[in-house]
């Protein structure tokens, strides 16, 4: 496998990372956008990208800036907005057409796609020296909508109730889209405010992907990012050391036919821990996939659970459990999930057991080099966390990892919370 390696600079605070390749025939371009969850910023932050989308300076009007998108050739553009360990991002997104299956273009679409972006991110629409009214209030019901529909979904929201009650005295509980009490509140003015902060501290991380260089897109930045910002900022990735006594358990009642079942525990090992890769060995084993204990036992050989996985948080030091199961059948899966852990921390890891998720691990790793997308991911990954990985030593790292390593990690982590979402009328 070649590995990809992609070309690194800084232009006004930002961090440039330009990956030269005539393999794709668009090109991917990534703002990453970060700050420290608080309670005082995190609902502003959240709802800024919705507001932006909405007009800048030159297409003042949500129906015209959707027309410049056309312009281009019907370019994509959307943004994301997540929790890494204790941090929020946003993540702005667009791909183009590569300029070489279009002719002669003048400026290139590479040039006009970054101003596009830059004039999204750097010049917003405004009235009055502040945020168009009518466009705040569109997206402050956005946001609404958004965070109270997370209980239609109960997968989602007893995996959002169990992270709550895991971490109640830590940032990370809060949803990355804000809190509903805080929506009302806000106004175009001091958002205005919030917005221009966030531009000069935050970090931000510029990619793109494609048949370009990283000259070209240096100049192209510093052409249309015009913001004030006299240095870079770094993230801060840490694993939760937490001193467990005894495992909480928490019981609520929703209207639910399916008893929805959450196992948060502490699982210390971050992205550029050593040990990580013996992390997604064991979380593989446990939960991650078909042929895991989790899968095999909870809901193949005791037909306990419609659904039973793991998922590891290598950015905040977490696994979290969950299943799906009828609500009476509640202590038999929490004592069969307990002891899968349990046969882990003994050490009971068959070839097979290893070998398989081995496999399908190193499967899905190689699949990061077919995705401009994938390999961006990838690459921030390193900036997030400070570790430098690339997709060949993380393969290297993967098929090295020893029964005895996967042992060691199960070793350290503890059962932190028990989540158990029921009927309103079961026992």
């Amino acid at each position: 496998m070649q590995p990809f390696e992609f070309q690194r600079t800084e232009v006004n605070g930002i961090r440039i990372h330009v990956l030269p390749t005539e393999r794709f025939k668009t090109y991917a371009v990534s703002l990453y956008i970060g700050r420290p969850l608080e309670e005082s910023t995190v609902t502003p932050t959240a709802i800024i990208p919705f507001i932006l989308r909405r007009g800048t300076s030159l297409y003042p009007e949500t129906r015209a800036f959707r027309e410049r998108l056309d312009e281009l050739y019907g370019a994509g553009f959307g943004f994301d907005i997540y929790k890494r360990g204790n941090n929020q991002i946003v993540q702005f997104r667009m791909d183009t057409v590569d300029d070489r299956f279009m002719g002669e273009q003048k400026p290139s679409l590479l040039q006009e796609t970054l101003a596009f972006l830059g004039q999204t991110v750097t010049q917003p629409a405004l009235e009055n020296g502040e945020f168009v009214s009518k466009y705040l209030d569109a997206e402050k019901q956005t946001i609404q909508n958004k965070l109270e529909s997370i209980v239609n979904d109960k997968i989602r929201y007893a995996a959002e109730r169990c992270m709550q009650v895991m971490y109640a005295d830590d940032p990370f509980r809060y949803n990355p889209l804000g809190r509903l009490e805080d929506i009302a509140s806000l106004e175009a003015g001091s958002l205005y405010e919030q917005y221009r902060s966030w531009l000069r501290h935050a970090p931000m991380d510029l990619y793109v992907v494609g048949h370009t260089t990283l000259e070209e897109v240096t100049e192209i930045v510093k052409e249309q990012f015009q913001i004030d910002r006299a240095e870079l900022f770094d993230y801060r990735i840490e694993a939760t050391h937490r001193f467990i006594k005894e495992p909480k358990v928490v019981v609520e009642q929703l209207d639910v036919n399916q008893g929805k079942l959450n196992m948060g525990l502490t699982a210390p090992f971050t992205y550029n821990d050593p040990h990580y890769p013996a992390a997604m060995i064991y979380n593989g084993i446990l939960g991650g996939y078909p042929h895991s204990k989790l899968f095999s036992n909870v809901r193949e050989k005791a037909s306990l659970a419609y659904y039973a996985s793991s998922r590891l948080d290598g950015y905040k030091g977490m696994l979290m459990i969950q299943s799906g199961i009828e609500i009476e059948n509640y202590e038999r899966a929490v004592d069969i999930i307990s002891e899968q852990l349990q046969a882990l921390r003994s050490g009971q890891i068959t070839d097979l057991e290893l070998s398989q998720t081995k496999a399908l691990m190193s499967n899905q790793i190689k699949e990061i080099n077919d995705s401009p997308n994938e390999m961006i991911g990838f690459d921030f990954n390193t900036i997030l966390t400070g570790a430098k990985r690339t997709v060949v030593s993380v393969l290297e790292d993967i098929n090295q990892v020893t029964k005895e390593q996967t042992q060691a990690v199960a070793q350290n982590v503890d059962l932190d919370t028990i989540y158990f979402l029921k009927n309103q009328k079961g026992e």
